[in-house]
């Protein structure tokens, strides 16, 4: 038995359909998780919103929706290190998306060739405590983002 919710025409179509319908939250976004494509390594986590994911379909690169500079931005705009899309997939209720690419460089801003180079483990107390895994620095961020 399946509930109203479950079979509703609006519910099926966005779990089951073909249309692309994302479910962008309040401030016009959606989460997008990007991985290199040969690996499967998470490189990063950032937002997109409309504008960013119909440039990325159109492109064929990586475009996303800077939260902090509050502007479009196109991955590698600055470092050259783009991000060519293979794959976009969206999640079930399609308020996420995954991009799988090809990295050209580091995808993280900090010279890291992934944005998660830091592990959390505990002290010996138990306390959180950050240990560095795969962080080495594939460049120099200073070079690349003059302030």
């Amino acid at each position: 038995m399946t509930s109203s919710a479950a079979s509703s025409p609006a519910l099926d179509d966005i779990e089951e359909g073909i249309a692309l319908r994302p479910k962008f939250d309040a401030a016009g976004l959606v989460t997008c998780v990007t991985t290199d494509a040969r690996s499967g390594e998470v490189l990063m986590v950032a937002h997109m919103n409309a504008e960013a994911l119909e440039k990325t379909v159109q492109s064929g690169e990586a475009w996303y929706y800077s939260r902090s500079r509050k502007r479009l931005w196109k991955k590698g705009e600055s470092s050259g290190h783009v991000q060519r899309v293979l794959e976009i997939r969206v999640d079930c209720d399609q308020d996420a998306v995954w991009l799988r690419v090809e990295q050209a460089g580091a995808a993280c801003h900090t010279g890291r060739q992934s944005c998660f180079y830091r592990r959390i483990d505990r002290d010996g107390s138990g306390a959180p405590l950050l240990t560095m895994v795969d962080a080495d620095r594939l460049f120099d961020p200073a070079k690349i983002y003059p302030k």
